[in-house]
This record gives C-alpha cells, structure tokens and sequence, in this order.
C-alpha cells in the first residue's frame, strides 16, 4: 500500500519490511527485519527518535539542549536525525577504529564527533562523553547500553511489527547482542504473548555475552561490527531472564553470509546481519531436525544496517582484507 505524505522524516521510522531468507529451510522458514529502510539505514533510529523524544517530554531536556553519546557510529546516525527535527544539539564520541563513514554522515546531520583511542574500547568513549556533558548547560548522555528507553522503543515498535507481521505464530527469536536493546524489548514483547518463545543472543566468536548465562568462553579480537562486547559490565541492558542461550559466530562465517545474502538473495547488509542470518539459519536447522521445541516453526531476526557503511573495510572483499 502507497502512503500519503508525511510532515517529518521521523515518521518514517520504522514499520521496516519483514523479508524471507531464502536460504533457510524450507520447514522452518526465517524471516529478517531489514532495518535499513530506516531514513538513516538502521535499526538505532528507532532508538534515536524514541529517546529524544522521550526525554524532551519527561523535561530532561529542553529544545536547544545537547545529546552527548558515546557510539559506534548508527546510534550516532540515528540520534543526529531526530535532534535535527527536534532542535537539539549533538554530540557524539566515537572510538578511532569505527567507520568512517558513520561518522561522516554523523557530521553530514549536523552533530560533534570527538574520536577517542580504539585501545579504550567503549569505556573509553563512555567516560569522555560524561566529561563533555559535565562542561556543558542542559546536556545529557543518554548512554545506550544502559538506558531502559533503548529496550523499551523496541517493545512498542520492533517487537509488535514482527509479532503482528507473523500473526503471532513466532517459534524463535535470534537477534545481535550489541547494546542488547533490540533483542531485549523484542523479546520481552514476544514473551509476554507467547512464553513458550526460544530467544537467542547471537554474538562473535570472542565476545563475552555467553559468560552471563555461566559459559566458559574465550575471550578475543573480532571484526563483526555493531554487536559483542569485551566489558560484559557495561552492557547493563542484557537480561538473562528473558535470553534462553548465546549463540556464537566466526568472523568469516558472518563475512561468508553477507557477501552471500548480496550475491544470492540481493540483500546489501553488514557485518552484524551476516552474523544474524548465520545463528537464525542454524536455530532454524535445530527444528526442523527435531532438536529444538518451539510453538511456531517460524524464526524471527533483525537486518541491523547497509553494507555501504563498511566498503572502505572492504567488505566485499576477500576475507583476509575485511578491515577491523
């Protein structure tokens, strides 16, 4: 159905295409949210639009106020979009070694980007966006990995789009684990309606979120972008209640995935999608052969972003080039 006109981009957030892999069994089908029909091509505008509207009409921040957030680059993107529309300021701290591209298109919008070093890690930038807030009049750092209103945009938006594009017959859900808000609210919202749900977090081989739910894995370096986390600490917002296992991915499985999902199926994702696609197709598998219990044979997953944010990584390139 063609929509009629619209008075702002930020209405245009959300209500993304939910599209068939085409890959998965035939059973078992999976079923992807492309995110990047998003104005700013991903998943966090949702959370961009949500949490400054929310904290405008909670009084935390006035118009013409500042949002300092420390991010990889699309919560950035997405935050940019709705200050623009909301006469806010922005600020964003980005980490070195995060695409330039996000924060070329972060300046595009009309916000600060302040790089701190890559071996601080996200601590880092969370302690330099603080510093910043502290020396400014009427600003605030949302702090996405901490902030209930990331997990609760996706239980009043993600989560009811797929539950009702599916018509509630959701037998797994398996999304990236980055700030946890995405699989959190969409689970949450899943769960409530059908507790019986099989949620999976999926992150990259050498990431620690398996630790939460007592898995003895090994820390390392990883280039999957967007999703995983070296400080378990930080990420305040993964909820072990809600999270039946940690499905790990390798570097070159997702890096397989995406170059084939753009090859085979003309999906142009990322890093983070590859990894998505990798751990939904093998729930998926599990049910089909019997090896996993769920109410509904269907599997529910997220598409973060475009693949045009990481071509200077190159991306689709051969394995041994893709950039961290």
């Amino acid at each position: 159905m063609t929509r009629g006109p619209v008075e702002s981009v930020l209405e245009t957030v959300g209500n993304t295409p939910l599209v068939r892999v085409e890959a998965a069994p035939e059973e078992v089908p999976v079923y992807a949210k492309l995110e990047s029909f998003n104005p700013g091509a991903s998943v966090k505008d949702r959370i961009g639009a949500y949490i400054c509207e929310q904290l405008i009409e909670r009084g935390e921040l006035e118009e013409g106020g500042t949002i300092v957030e420390p991010t990889a680059g699309n919560t950035g993107i997405g935050l940019a979009i709705a200050a623009n529309q909301l006469d806010l300021e922005a600020v964003f701290v980005v980490p070195e070694r995060f695409s330039v591209e996000k924060q070329t298109l972060m300046r595009a919008l009309g916000a600060e980007v302040v790089n701190t070093p890559t071996e601080d890690a996200m601590g880092g930038a969370i302690e330099r966006a603080r510093e910043i807030a502290d020396g400014r009049e009427d600003a605030v750092v949302p702090q996405q990995f901490a902030n209930p209103l990331n997990v609760e945009a996706h239980e009043r938006t993600t989560g009811p789009e797929i539950y009702d594009a599916l018509d509630g017959e959701v037998g797994a859900v398996v999304v990236g684990c980055g700030t946890c808000g995405t699989l959190v609210g969409v689970a949450r919202y899943v769960l409530e309606r059908e507790p019986d749900v099989h949620v999976v977090a999926v992150e990259p081989e050498g990431s620690v979120f398996a630790r939460a739910l007592g898995a003895d894995v090994d820390e390392d370096e990883y280039t999957i972008e967007g999703i995983g986390t070296h400080e378990l600490e930080r990420n305040e917002l993964f909820d072990p209640e809600v999270v039946d296992e940690v499905l790990q991915v390798g570097d070159r499985a997702a890096h397989d995935e995406l170059q084939r999902l753009a090859r085979e199926e003309g999906h142009l994702v990322a890093s983070s999608s590859g990894a998505a696609s990798v751990g939904a197709r093998r729930v998926a598998e599990r049910i089909r052969d019997g090896d996993l219990d769920v109410p509904h044979d269907a599997v529910a997953t997220v598409f973060p972003d475009s693949s045009e944010r990481y071509l200077s990584k190159h991306i689709y390139g051969d394995f041994e080039d893709w950039q961290p």
